[in-house]
Order: C-alpha cells, then structure tokens, then sequence
C-alpha cells in the first residue's frame, strides 16, 4: 500500500483523510439526531440550539489552540502564525474545547442538567471514522506512532515499522463503544455518568498512548496533549466519585 492514500478527482488528488473527517462529522451529527429524536429532552431547542453552537466552537477553538501547542519552538519560529495555529488541531483539545464551551454556555443559560450522554455514541461513531483518514495518511500527518520491532510494526510510507497509532485508537474506540453499551445496558446511573466514564476512559488511554508517539516533552517528559489529558483525568474522576452512589447495578 502506499501512503498516503488519495483519489483522484476532477483532475487533482484529493487526500483520503479529509473525506473521511467529513463523513465522520456527518455521521456523528446524524447519529445525535437520530438519539435526540427519542430523548427525553430537558432543554428547549433554543437551549439546545446554543449548547451545540458553544460546544462547536469550544472544541474549533480548543482543537486548533492544544494542536499549535504542542511544539512550542515550532510555533515561536513561524512566520504566519494564524496559519500555523490552523494546520495544527487535536482531538485531545477539541473533546477539552467542547466541554468548556459547553459547561459556559449552560453557566449562562442558568441550566444544571448534564447534556453529554446523548454525545457519547456520535462522538465515538464520528471519531472513528476519523481514525481511518489518519491510518491512512501514514507518516504524512503526525498520527503515527513511534518505530518498533513488534510485530504489529508497521511501514506507514517512510520504509520504517513504526506502531499504528491510529489503528489502535480504532481498536480501543470499538471496544469502548461495547463495553459503555454494555455499562448502560447493566447499570443505572445519574445523567451525565456515561459521559463522564467515555472521557475518563478516553483520555487515559490518549495519556498513554502518545508514550509511543513522536512527542514534544513539555514537563516531567510530558506533551502538551498528555499535561491536558492528566487535567482532564483528575476532573472525571472527581465528578465519578461524586456520583458513584448514583451508579448502581441493575438486576
């Protein structure tokens, strides 16, 4: 196979993954409407209406702001910085963007109600389908991990076997998709919970996941995205454990 992936269309190559973040958005935004439609919906739909629009552009913002941090000689070098701060997002800040958005939005709006767990499955639906984009871009975009010698090596287009980083996050999200399936399926809990245990379980396992991917150590041999995900960690599990006598198995 060779990286990266493109077709060609009306005369010009058009990489894969950009067709593929498209797909996953619209999936993912088709995927919350279909749930939406049988939800007991707490929220008018002007409230709603603006919980989408903060989460939107908390995680642009958040995306693009965490992306542009990662390599901070890198972005003190650049000549264009608004450019710079374009080309470079991660899903780590847009997930961190969007809940800050939203948590302000509903501070605003004066509402209390969690709004997350309609979210979990569409984001999971939306990110996957984003993941096979970033497989399939190889060492073109920095979404491969670092070289090995285990047989789950790879050659990604740079004739090195490196780990595929994004074919992992596809594995763990599939497998997170089941094990909250079956969570809801044999628990019972207060809403916002199943969001809550999607990012807990998320951002830990992108903490240890950029341990095998090519990284700008910030503090302590920590990234960027690692120092935000510890951030994150330590708020779910203190909103968890606020809540665990809410979490309840069902018979």
């Amino acid at each position: 196979m060779d990286f990266p992936v493109t077709f060609h269309i009306f005369g010009k190559d058009i990489l894969l993954h950009p067709i593929t973040e498209t797909v996953g958005i619209f999936v993912g935004m088709r995927y919350y409407t279909f749930l939406k439609r049988n939800d007991r919906e707490k929220f008018s739909n002007v409230n709603s209406l603006l919980i989408l629009i903060a989460a939107t552009l908390g995680a642009l913002i958040g995306s693009h702001t965490i992306g542009s941090l990662e390599r901070p000689d890198d972005l003190m070098k650049t000549s264009d910085l608004w450019a710079y701060v374009w080309l470079n997002n991660t899903i780590v800040g847009g997930l961190a963007g969007g809940l800050i958005g939203v948590e302000i939005m509903k501070k605003i709006i004066g509402k209390k109600e969690s709004t997350g767990d309609r979210m979990v499955y569409p984001l999971i639906a939306a990110m996957f389908i984003g993941r096979i984009g970033c497989f399939f871009t190889g060492v073109y975009e920095e979404t491969y991990g670092l070289p090995t010698d285990s047989v789950l090596g790879m050659d990604l287009g740079d004739h090195i076997y490196r780990h595929p980083v994004a074919l992992y996050e596809m594995v763990f999200l599939l497998a997170l998709f089941i094990f909250l399936k079956y969570f809801q399926k044999n628990y019972t809990y207060t809403s916002g919970v199943l969001f809550q245990v999607f990012m807990l379980f998320y951002f830990s396992f992108r903490f240890l996941l950029d341990f095998i991917k090519p990284t700008y150590n910030i503090i302590l041999g920590l990234s960027t995205i690692q120092l935000v995900c510890i951030s994150i960690i330590i708020y779910y599990i203190y909103l968890l454990k606020k809540n665990r006598h809410e979490i309840i198995r069902s018979r």
